[in-house]
């Protein structure tokens, strides 16, 4: 791979405009939010898959 390439170059600027513009509140909330969401979803697959009691 050259050292010269646009696309590394390219995919070089899109990460640094990506990263100064994301906020670490933005991130956390973000990280946070998907862990409970992941959670809750688990949750409900666990509840719906096991058989009634009866």
């Amino acid at each position: 791979m050259k050292a010269s390439n646009p696309q590394i170059g390219t995919l070089g600027g899109t990460l640094c405009s990506v990263w100064a513009s994301v906020s670490w509140g933005d991130l956390f909330q973000t990280v946070l939010m998907a862990a409970i969401g992941s959670l809750v979803s688990y949750a409900i697959s666990v509840l719906l898959s096991r058989p009634d009691k009866k």
